[in-house]
């Protein structure tokens, strides 16, 4: 029988590789102001996770000469679905390359998105083990909870900016098997899409690139427990001189409570807190039309413009 991806053959948002052109600037926003831990480092990287991600790492920031992503990377959920994968991609056209061991993960297929992000998909992978004071008090959390800045409790998701969302859109959904949760469509003109590896309501979306480049990256988002955590996370961020570029306020799409802010390397980064899970295996995606988007955020919050323009790496149309 010809294989054919699933919802769940891609466990889970694995990892994001950030580029950075202000390195020890960023990399100290991540440990101080946002709170993530140093789970190891090479000569170019250093690599961080929240306190309740159960892998070695979820974010890879990488020295660079300029900001974006390096590559967004998802756990399969054998190696016997990751080698299948890749058949079905490579066997659709989609070529890529498969990379020996990387830090904290096994071997691994790069390949690039129909935008041109490099998506990387793996199986086996270093779980996180605590030591010293990290060992936690609750044998089912993976760390201790000890708390510096905003300190996010876990990854979520990441949105990318893409030319044509339709043709990312179905590459996650035909080759990979995510799951559609979520639309816009203007008239005939797909302007964004959201699709999950889980039951969260998304794991990655894609939203329309105003200018014209390829490939660039919008957001990531680490998770909170609460709206009360968000909001202490705004004041953590005005005591530390970070500007807020919109929130706290709730999205209508995914309805999370969200905050966004710009990391010093000019990477726009998200804390969020909320949405809705999904068990209805015969889900169907929500479609928003433009008149619905017209009426903002959740509460009537209007969308900064910033936010449907700049993307990283800036570019002239940002």
């Amino acid at each position: 029988m010809t294989y054919q991806p699933q919802f769940g053959d891609i466990a889970h948002l694995g990892h994001i590789e950030l580029l950075t052109p202000k390195f020890e600037e960023s990399l100290a926003f991540f440990t101080n102001t946002m709170g993530l831990h140093v789970s190891g480092q090479t000569d170019n990287s250093v690599f961080l996770r929240a306190w309740a991600d159960y892998e070695r790492y979820t974010l890879q920031l990488t020295r660079s000469n300029t900001s974006g992503l390096g590559h967004v990377a998802f756990r399969a959920r054998s190696a016997k679905i990751l080698d299948e994968l890749v058949q079905h991609l490579e066997s659709h056209g989609a070529k890529g390359e498969w990379r020996q061991e990387s830090f904290g993960h096994g071997s691994a297929y790069r390949v690039p998105s129909p935008d041109g992000h490099i998506v990387e998909i793996y199986y086996e992978t270093e779980k996180f083990q605590p030591v010293g004071d990290q060992v936690p008090g609750y044998k089912n959390m993976p760390q201790r909870y000890r708390p510096l800045g905003i300190a996010p409790k876990r990854l979520d998701h990441v949105n990318l900016l893409a030319q044509d969302i339709k043709a990312c859109r179905l590459f996650f959904r035909d080759l990979l098997g995510l799951r559609v949760t979520e639309q816009i469509v203007f008239e005939d003109e797909e302007m964004g899409a959201w699709l999950a590896a889980t039951n969260k309501s998304y794991d990655i979306a894609f939203t329309r690139d105003k200018s014209k480049a390829h490939g660039r990256f919008h957001h990531l988002t680490y998770m909170m427990d609460s709206r009360e955590d968000v909001l202490r996370a705004a004041d953590i961020l005005v005591e530390s001189g970070i500007a807020i570029e919109t929130g706290p306020h709730k999205h209508a799409v995914g309805q999370t409570f969200f905050l966004y802010f710009y990391e010093p390397g000019g990477n726009r980064i998200e804390v969020g807190a909320g949405g809705y899970l999904i068990f209805d295996p015969d889900w169907k995606p929500v479609v928003w039309s433009r008149e619905e988007r017209s009426k903002g955020q959740a509460w009537g919050l209007q969308t900064v413009s910033t936010f449907h323009t700049y993307g990283t790496p800036p570019e002239e149309e940002d």
